[in-house]
């Protein structure tokens, strides 16, 4: 089913029916409004009309500003008011790149839907910058509404920030403020956030600033931290290749997993070849001493919980603690059955 009533290739023939051939040409040529979809650039319209950049600049303004004026371009506000009717559903604010997909999937179409929307005062073009992707906006304060939140939404996150779509859109829509109901739809949440550049989401679905490593994946490390945190508890390297084949595509050997995972500060080995995420609280070192840092810190210990605090940040088998606990070198009982340290 279309989204549109109306066929824009027919619009644009009505539209620039009364153009000189040249004319014509440039903006045909100049939106890809031709059956191949390519849109030329002033240079090489330049080259066929042997003439300046600037030339063609200067024809392809005239003949917009021709097609404004004429009676035909004003017999068809319907089409326009129907695209502004869309946006405003939209959120009169969307992202070049998902309105014109939203609109058809055919990249002809999509140059047609492009040239009204360059052609109407009803809409304004925001070129990308080094916050936010080209967009265009029908209505100037919810614009400056949503480019402010989004700035502030950037700002109020660490680098190491990573969290769900649904979080996202809740952290988003504070910073929003007062929103009219028919703006607090999620739907709409995630077009304004597409256009940001610096907010986006990894392959796996979580947000987080575009410049952290848990979101532009660049390696095995990163892929490794992805699936790990997603599993939630210590894998070993074996395992983490497996998951980053079963979870990315991306085949990768067992020992180079290892040698990676042990270079990175975001991973910690806590058993033979087993490795936690240092962010779960896991620490470096032997059974003996993650014991004695537990019983400096907190005293003494019955062995139960000595067991419960040790796999809370290394990943020992019971039996291994206790062989620890019982050596009388480093460690011993007190008159109440608590362990402390020698």
């Amino acid at each position: 089913m279309s989204i549109i009533s109306f066929k824009p290739k027919k619009v644009t023939k009505k539209i620039t029916s009364r153009l000189t051939p040249r004319a014509f040409d440039v903006i045909m040529n100049r939106f890809g409004l031709t059956s191949d979809g390519e849109k030329k650039t002033l240079e090489e319209i330049g080259k066929k009309y042997k003439i300046t950049r600037e030339r063609v600049r200067q024809l392809e303004d005239a003949a917009l500003s021709f097609v404004k004026k004429s009676d035909v371009y004003k017999g068809e506000q319907a089409v326009f008011d129907e695209l502004k009717a869309l946006m405003y559903k939209l959120g009169s604010i969307v992202a070049e790149h998902e309105l014109l997909p939203y609109i058809s999937k055919d990249k002809e179409t999509q140059n047609h839907i492009n040239f009204f929307l360059v052609l109407s005062d009803i809409f304004k073009k925001h070129r990308k910058d080094d916050h936010f992707h080209t967009r265009w906006s029908i209505d100037n304060e919810m614009t400056e509404k949503v480019h402010e939140a989004l700035r502030k939404l950037y700002a109020s996150l660490n680098d190491e920030d990573l969290m769900s779509e649904t979080e996202m859109i809740k952290k988003f829509f504070d910073h929003l403020g007062g929103l009219s109901e028919q703006y607090r739809d999620e739907e709409i949440a995630r077009r304004w956030l597409s256009i940001s550049k610096v907010v986006v989401k990894n392959p796996l679905g979580e947000w987080g600033k575009a410049s952290s490593p848990n979101i532009r994946i660049r390696g095995v490390r990163d892929y490794a931290f992805l699936v790990m945190k997603r599993h939630g508890t210590p894998l070993h390297f074996k395992e983490v290749a497996d998951s980053i084949f079963r979870v990315f595509n991306k085949k990768i050997h067992y020992a180079t997993c290892h040698n990676e995972l042990i270079k990175d500060s975001r991973f910690v080995l806590v058993g033979r070849g087993m490795y936690a995420l240092s962010e779960w609280g896991y620490k470096k070192g032997i059974a003996r001493e993650v014991i004695a840092n537990i019983l400096k810190r907190e005293g003494p210990l019955n062995k139960e919980e000595i067991i419960k605090r040790v796999n809370k940040e290394r990943y020992f088998k019971k039996n291994t603690i206790l062989v620890n606990l019982v050596n009388q070198k480093y460690f011993k009982r007190n008159k109440d059955g608590l362990y402390t340290i020698v």
